[in-house]
């Protein structure tokens, strides 16, 4: 390697070095992959949104790339052990994840095995999914300003179920709860299909729950009152969102993106969101998710999901600061 006499690169060497680094990263991504593609979900039970996205989006990305992707949930611990797995993967695009608001919401919950930014490099946001503000078909609320008048006449007397503390269920209530002005009580459960039996069953008052309560709402046995997107949701056309409803702004959607290791060339980052957009455009890869009141949602390019996952790390966090919510 030649030096100046002072034992630094000289400029024109140092940009050849830049020059050849650059082309050896943009031929990395050209030549990937070199073996199978492991896509570890962080979060979600079996038939859960980031399963259904893995399992309808695998098969075209193995066609797509020419090598088996194999989908390994890791899920456990608010989704800490499957992102530390990948935290630690070699930053080949060999091993990516699939990581929920959790990813949002855990650094102002717990001490983390990981930075949920620096050990990362943000590909896409891949889809985004309301929560369903239901109630118990007892309560006498046609919508969410009813329910919100009922609470505000009964200070503590009307209840919330949720996934857990943290969850997005959680804190999609407790801004609600703020914005509404209202003191409503929350209840954790362990997992969503819990909080749907005992909301049909009268012990919880409401939820906002996730799709897992969509058939129990088209059988009449709960009451969709508003959709916590911005927009509609394709599978409840006409539940309004709670932004339509008399709370302008609020905002509350659970969105599931992909992350790979940190230093992971940027190159093969591009052309990782440029494929993921491909295929989440696909009819039939789109079709069935929006069937699952899924809407893929990938973003313009990995600096705006970053930036997107950086407003999100800040809102949640300061709602956590505010209530003074604790991981169970």
């Amino acid at each position: 390697m030649m030096k100046s006499r002072l034992g630094f690169l000289t400029p024109n060497r140092a940009s050849c070095l830049m020059l050849v680094a650059g082309a050896a990263a943009t031929a990395s991504a050209q030549t990937w992959p070199t073996r199978p593609v492991r896509v570890v979900l962080s979060f979600g039970a079996p038939a859960g949104t980031p399963d259904l996205i893995a399992r309808h989006s695998a098969p075209k990305l193995t066609e797509l790339w020419g090598k088996q992707v194999v989908v390994d949930p890791r899920s456990g611990a608010g989704g800490v052990l499957g992102t530390d797995i990948a935290a630690k993967a070699p930053p080949d695009g060999h091993t990516m994840v699939i990581v929920s608001p959790a990813h949002a919401i855990n650094p102002a919950f717990r001490k983390l095995p990981y930075d949920s930014v620096k050990d990362f490099e943000f590909v896409t946001k891949l889809v985004d999914v309301p929560n369903i503000l239901a109630i118990f078909p007892g309560v006498n609320a046609k919508n969410a300003q009813e329910l919100a008048a009922l609470a505000k006449a009964k200070p503590g007397a009307y209840s919330y179920g949720s996934a857990g503390v943290g969850s997005s269920q959680h804190l999609s209530g407790e801004l609600f709860r703020k914005m509404a002005d209202i003191n409503i009580q929350h209840v954790p459960y362990k997992g969503g299909a819990a909080v749907v039996l005992d909301l049909i069953a009268g012990r919880v008052h409401m939820t906002f729950g996730s799709a897992t309560s969509i058939p129990s709402i088209r059988a009449g046995r709960l009451k969709a009152l508003a959709v916590t997107t911005l927009k509609r949701s394709g599978a409840l056309p006409d539940v309004p969102t709670l932004n339509e409803s008399g709370y302008p702004g609020y905002e509350a959607a659970v969105w599931y993106g992909m992350l790979v290791p940190a230093k992971t060339p940027a190159a093969l980052v591009a052309r990782l969101h440029k494929d993921l957009a491909a295929v989440l455009r696909m009819p039939e890869v789109r079709d069935p998710l929006v069937a699952d009141t899924i809407e893929p949602s990938p973003s313009e390019s990995p600096k705006a999901f970053l930036a997107f996952y950086n407003s999100e790390a800040a809102k949640w966090g300061a709602l956590v600061k505010e209530t003074g919510a604790k991981p169970e």
